[in-house]
C-alpha cells in the first residue's frame, strides 16, 4: 500500500488560495476543507498565509508577473498560489527566509510537480535579492497601490471621498478578536476574570456591553465556556443588531436572514421570555449552522426553510419586530473576509439592491401596526444603505424613522453608517422604522 502524501501548512494555504482564485470559491469554503487533517498549529499557519496573501493580492500579483517569465496553466494555479504565498512570507511574516524558502520549494514536491521546483525556487532567490526594487513605489496600477479592484476604489472614493484612504487601510488590517458575552450565563465581568484566570489577555469594548476584545487571538477551544454557549465570537458592529432591536417580553419576532445565526443567538441572549422567534433563510445548509449555535447556548427558535423575498411560508400572523440582515455586498467587512475583493463584482451591486428592496417590501407587509424593523448590512455602498432607505421611505408614509444613537460613525439621516475600522469595528449600517398609520 502506497503511503498517504501528507500536506503541510503551505500546500493547504496554495489549495486553499487557488481555490479562491482559480475557481471562485470563498476562502470560507476552501480553507476549512484544506485544513481539515492538519494539526492545530499547522492549521493556524495555512490561515495566517491564506488570508494574509488575499488581504496583499493585488501587489503580490503585481510583483509575481515581474518575477515570471510565463503564467502557469489554470491546472496549475496551486504552483501560482504558492509563489504568492512565498512572497508574502518573505515580505510580511516574521519566518526566517530559509524556512520560507525551504518549505515553500518542498510543498511543490508535496503537491507532485517537482518540474516546477527550480521555478519556484528561483523567484523566491530572485524577490530576496531585488525585494527593494520590486515593492518600492513604482507600483503602476491602481490596484497595486490599494490592495483593491479598480471598481471598488472608485466606488469608495466617490462614496467617501474624506474616508476612502482609511477604508482601504483598514480593510488589509488584522481585525481583532471579540467575543459576546451571553448575559444569560453570566456577566461581563465575571467572563473577564475567567480569561484573566487563563493569562488571556482581554479589555471590555466600548460600544456593546456584551463585548469583550482579546489582545491577541486564541483558538475557541481555548476560551472558557466556549463549548456550553457562555461567549461566542462577534464584531461589536453586529452586536448592535440586537440592542438596537431591543426585543421585549411576549413579542414574536423575525429574524428574516437569519443564517448562520449569530443575531438569533444574540437577540435570546437579551431576551429569553419571547412568545415566539423565527430564524428564517433560504438555505437549508446554513440553516443547519443557526441550530448549532442555538444548541451550543442552549436556546431554541423557530428553524424555517424560507425565502425573505416571499412570504408564502408565513402563518399569517404579524411581527412585533423583524431583523431585515440583508443580502449585501459585504464591503464592510473586507477585513475579515479579504475574498470578497476578488469575489464582488460592480455587476452585482444593482443586483443586490432589487433583492434588498423586495425583502424590504415583504417584512415591511409582515410587520403589525406599532411593530419595529430594523434594516441592516456589512455594506458600506450608499445604495444599499441610506439610499435603499430614502427610496423606501418616499414610497411608505407609514414609516416613522427611529432615531439611533451610537458613539461613534456617521449619521445619514434615516439611518446611521460605521465604517471598518471606526470604533475598532467592522462596516455595517443601521436603520430602524416604526410601522404608524399612513400619513
Amino acid at each position: 500500500m502506497k503511503n498517504k502524501t501528507v500536506w503541510t501548512p503551505r500546500v493547504a494555504a496554495a489549495k486553499a488560495i487557488s481555490g479562491v482564485l482559480s475557481q471562485h470559491h470563498s476562502l470560507a469554503v476552501t480553507l476549512p476543507h484544506a485544513t481539515q487533517k492538519l494539526e492545530p498549529a499547522d492549521r493556524a499557519l495555512a490561515q495566517e498565509i491564506s488570508y494574509g496573501v488575499l488581504r496583499h493580492i493585488y501587489e503580490l500579483e503585481g510583483i509575481a508577473k515581474q518575477l515570471l517569465k510565463r503564467s502557469f496553466k489554470n491546472k496549475d494555479g496551486d504552483l501560482h498560489a504558492l509563489i504568492l504565498s512565498g512572497i508574502y512570507q518573505l515580505h510580511y511574516m516574521r519566518t526566517p527566509d530559509h524556512a520560507a524558502l525551504s518549505e515553500t520549494v518542498n510543498a511543490v514536491k508535496i503537491l507532485k510537480k517537482e518540474w516546477a521546483s527550480g521555478v519556484v525556487n528561483a523567484v523566491l532567490r530572485r524577490f530576496q535579492r531585488e525585494s527593494e526594487s520590486l515593492t518600492g513605489p513604482n507600483k503602476k496600477t491602481l490596484a497595486e497601490k490599494n490592495n483593491h479592484p479598480d471598481w471598488m476604489v472608485q466606488k469608495l472614493r466617490d462614496s467617501w471621498p474624506q474616508q476612502w484612504r482609511d477604508i482601504l487601510h483598514h480593510n488589509i488590517e488584522r481585525p481583532p478578536m471579540t467575543l459576546r458575552v451571553n448575559l444569560q450565563q453570566g456577566s461581563r465581568d465575571a467572563y473577564l476574570q475567567l480569561l484573566q484566570a487563563q493569562q488571556i489577555e482581554a479589555t471590555p469594548s466600548l460600544h456593546s456591553p456584551t463585548a469583550i476584545t482579546l489582545s491577541k487571538g486564541v483558538p475557541v477551544g481555548q476560551l472558557p465556556g466556549f463549548e456550553v454557549g457562555k461567549i461566542s465570537i462577534q464584531d461589536e458592529a453586529p452586536q448592535q443588531s440586537a440592542l438596537l432591536l431591543d426585543p421585549q417580553p411576549g413579542e414574536r419576532i423575525l429574524d428574516a436572514c437569519a443564517a448562520p445565526g449569530g443575531k438569533t443567538a444574540h437577540l435570546l441572549e437579551q431576551q429569553s421570555k419571547l412568545k415566539e422567534l423565527i430564524a428564517l433563510d433560504r438555505d437549508g445548509e446554513r440553516l443547519k449552522r443557526v441550530e448549532e449555535n442555538l444548541q451550543r447556548i442552549k436556546a431554541t427558535a423557530t428553524l424555517i426553510k424560507g425565502d425573505a423575498a416571499l412570504n408564502s411560508w408565513w402563518d399569517g400572523t404579524p411581527f412585533d419586530r423583524i431583523l431585515v440582515d440583508a443580502p449585501c455586498s459585504a464591503t464592510g467587512v473586507i477585513r475579515r473576509n479579504p475574498d470578497i475583493k476578488l469575489l464582488r463584482r460592480r455587476s452585482d451591486i444593482a443586483t443586490l439592491v432589487e433583492l434588498q428592496n423586495t425583502i424590504l417590501e415583504n417584512c415591511w407587509g409582515m410587520l403589525q401596526q406599532g411593530g419595529t424593523l430594523l434594516y441592516a448590512t456589512c455594506s458600506i455602498f450608499p445604495e444599499e444603505n441610506e439610499q435603499q432607505i430614502a427610496h423606501f421611505l418616499k414610497g411608505h408614509p407609514d414609516a416613522r424613522v427611529q432615531s439611533i444613537t451610537l458613539t461613534c460613525g456617521h449619521s445619514t439621516g434615516a439611518g446611521h453608517q460605521l465604517l471598518p475600522g471606526e470604533g475598532g469595528m467592522d462596516g455595517f449600517y443601521y436603520a430602524l422604522l416604526q410601522k404608524g398609520e399612513e400619513a
